[in-house]
C-alpha cells in the first residue's frame, strides 16, 4: 500500500522571541498533536540541522516540515479541517508572503517510509518548480493517485 508524503516550506515574519512567532509555535504544537492523534500521520521528520533551500531565502526564521500519511484523502482532510484549517487562514500574521513562483508545499507517493528523506523532499520540490505538477510531485489542485492517474481529492 502506497503512502503519501508532504514537504512544506516557509519563513516566519518575526524573530523567534516575537509574540506572533510564539503564537505560531503554540498553534503548531497543537496542530501536530491533533495530527499525531488522528491515526493517519505515519511519520514526522525533524528539520534540525537541515539546510534551508535556496529557493525560499528571506529574512524570517525558516519553517520546514516533512511528514508521511496513510493516504492522500486523510492528508487532504486534515489539512483543510479543524485547527490546521484555521492556521492556514491565519498564516499571514505569522508567515512571510510567498514570492512569485514560490511553492509552499509539494506532495508525492512513496512505498516505504524509509524512502522519504529531506534530500528526496528537496528533489521533489525542485522538480515541481521546474516542471509543474506530475505524478512525481504535485499539489492539492493537481492531484494524482498512486498509479499516476490524475484524480480529484475532497
Amino acid at each position: 500500500m502506497a503512502l503519501v508524503s508532504i514537504y512544506t516550506v516557509g519563513r516566519l515574519n518575526h524573530p523567534y522571541d516575537h509574540p506572533a512567532t510564539r503564537e505560531f509555535f503554540e498553534v503548531g504544537y497543537e496542530v501536530f498533536r491533533q495530527a499525531s492523534e488522528s491515526g493517519h500521520l505515519i511519520e514526522a521528520f525533524s528539520p534540525n540541522g537541515v539546510p534551508f533551500p535556496e529557493v525560499a531565502k528571506g529574512e524570517g526564521l525558516p519553517i520546514l516540515t516533512l511528514t508521511v500519511w496513510r493516504n492522500l484523502q486523510s492528508l487532504y482532510r486534515f489539512t483543510y479541517s479543524g485547527q490546521h484549517r484555521q492556521a492556514l487562514r491565519d498564516r499571514r500574521k505569522w508567515m512571510e508572503p510567498y514570492q512569485e513562483k514560490h511553492l509552499s508545499y509539494v506532495v508525492w507517493w512513496t512505498d516505504k517510509v524509509k524512502d522519504v528523506s529531506w534530500e528526496e523532499a528537496f528533489k521533489r520540490y525542485n522538480y515541481y518548480i521546474q516542471h509543474g505538477p506530475t505524478p512525481f510531485a504535485f499539489d492539492f489542485k493537481h492531484t494524482f493517485d498512486e498509479k499516476g492517474e490524475s484524480c480529484m481529492v475532497k
